[in-house]
């Protein structure tokens, strides 16, 4: 393995309760085996992770910082100090990728900024793997985050995200919290066009994988339950 020391590493995880190597390869555990400072979105999840994959790791060992919402900008370059020291860090996503969707990007934007090394690691993104089996252009697309909540705003957002995907051929991703991901269905089948294509792409790589792409008149007929399913929504107008 190569000299690691000084380095942030952006260490993916699962996006569910699978056995981590069934979806990420031997290079996360080997990282994990010698990294001992972590930040993280919360550390009992984390702790729990990294015990899943290195079962004889100390878990006395870890050094763990804190990022999420809560946390102050003020804080963060402490986080990175032992990479000046030598020392490498993991930057551990909550699910998936660290910095996609995550609020891990402040941290490499610091390491870059202090000519810290930073080394991504290969594993699961379920924005990239829903847009991978949507059938829907992956040469041009956008991901949007979570749409408004009020009612009219939604609207607003879901046409204008369909006008966007006509006029600039341009695939367009959002999410939405699982426990409405039903009512979210409700709206994209009464606010978009009916030859607008929509993917839904939930569970992935878990047994209850379902990713299915129709039109919004074919999902008119269709029955599926969503709810608190972690799912992407994508949609293109041709």
């Amino acid at each position: 393995m190569e000299n690691i020391s000084g380095n942030l590493y952006l260490i993916p995880t699962r996006l569910g309760d699978n056995a981590p190597l069934e979806v990420l390869p031997i290079s996360v555990k080997k990282v994990i085996e010698t990294v001992n400072d972590y930040i993280v979105e919360n550390e009992k999840t984390a702790r729990r992770f990294i015990k899943k994959i290195s079962s004889g790791k100390s878990q006395a060992s870890l050094n763990i910082h804190i990022l999420n919402k809560y946390t102050e900008l003020n804080e963060l370059p402490s986080f990175l100090e032992v990479c000046k020291r030598g020392k490498p860090v993991g930057l551990l996503s909550e699910a998936g990728c660290p910095g996609i969707a995550d609020p891990g990007a402040e941290i490499v934007k610091i390491a870059h900024q202090n000519n810290i090394r930073v080394i991504p690691l290969v594993g699961p993104s379920s924005i990239l793997l829903a847009l991978m089996s949507s059938g829907m252009n992956g040469q041009n697309f956008a991901f949007n985050g979570y749409l408004p909540i009020d009612k009219g705003e939604r609207k607003a957002k879901l046409k204008q995200l369909e006008r966007l995907s006509a006029e600039q051929k341009q695939t367009q991703l959002f999410i939405e919290t699982p426990y409405r991901n039903n009512k979210m269905l409700e709206d994209i089948c009464s606010i978009l066009q009916n030859q607008t294509r929509v993917c839904i792409a939930c569970d992935i790589t878990l047994p209850t994988e379902y990713i299915k792409t129709k039109t919004v008149e074919e999902w008119k007929r269709t029955t599926v339950d969503l709810h608190k399913r972690p799912a992407i929504f994508i949609i293109q107008k041709d």
